[in-house]
């Protein structure tokens, strides 16, 4: 498995700024996506509360499930996914674009299909837009196997975003897509690469967003019935919509997640592997 210099991981915890979280040491100088990935199983485990903010894709867009005659079901998505795209068997992306290993011929998407959160974001691209800068077509494709992984060994102690219900239950994990360029500008860069920049705006955001009770508004995005419907198919950019949620004043909701609670975000990469 790839150490990629683009996975980087921060962790807020209270009042705190966020810190940035690197692997343990070992001849890899960088996090792999299996290292992540076990360590969340860890950090998920433990007995506060935890929001994470995953920086690519967590679904595909309806249309995916109509060509494909899938089930509208998110679980059962994850599932036949991976086995096409095994992207968590240490097989690279390019390898199943390319035909070497799984059969990812078989579950193809089109660049110009976007989810309902992506046409509601005004910038972020399409999941199947590969080889442009700002893609996150690769990530989404080698991180979405990892979110099973996540699933089937925490099972319903952790909670997926809005998969699971727009409601997060008090005192439950929970993690959620997030998309760094809606917050990224109100944060100074000072000496971080992008990567990095893209990881800690989304910690320092989350944090700020549940200190000053917006979160809530956040994890209940001002939509229709349909389009929340849509939503638990293709997923939800958390941020996206919802006027409250985007203003820098407070609201008098009340976030589900305690004061105080750790907030942890793994940045995808976006480099070529």
């Amino acid at each position: 498995m790839a150490s990629l210099k683009g996975l980087r991981v921060y962790m807020a915890e209270g009042d705190h700024l966020p810190s940035e979280v690197f692997p343990p040491a070992s001849p890899r100088k960088y996090w792999t996506r299996r290292g992540i990935a076990e360590w969340l199983l860890a950090r998920l485990g433990e007995d506060t509360a935890t929001l994470v903010g995953i920086d690519h894709g967590f679904s595909f867009p309806l249309r995916y499930f109509e060509v494909h005659h899938l089930a509208p079901d998110w679980h059962e998505f994850l599932d036949d996914f991976q086995r096409h795209w095994p992207t968590d068997e240490d097989i690279y992306v390019e390898f199943v674009r390319d035909g070497i290993r799984g059969n990812g011929a078989a579950r193809m998407g089109n660049s110009r299909w976007r989810r309902l959160t992506e046409e509601r974001s005004g910038g972020a691209k399409s999941v199947f837009h590969f080889d442009v800068q700002g893609s996150v077509a690769k990530s989404t494709h080698a991180g979405i196997p990892w979110l099973r992984y996540i699933r089937d060994q925490l099972g319903k102690r952790v909670h997926f975003w809005p998969f699971d219900g727009w409601d997060v239950p008090a005192g439950h994990s929970a993690i959620a897509e997030a998309y760094p360029a809606l917050w990224s500008r109100n944060f100074a860069v000072e000496d971080r690469t992008p990567d990095q920049h893209d990881a800690f705006s989304i910690a320092a955001w989350l944090s700020h967003a549940d200190r000053n009770d917006r979160l809530a508004a956040c994890l209940n995005p001002d939509l229709t019935p349909p389009e929340r419907a849509v939503a638990q198919v293709e997923g939800w950019i958390l941020g996206v919509s919802g006027l409250i949620c985007a203003s820098n004043e407070s609201t008098k909701s009340v976030t589900r997640f305690e004061r105080g609670a750790k907030l942890r975000v793994f940045k995808a990469v976006r480099t070529p592997r």
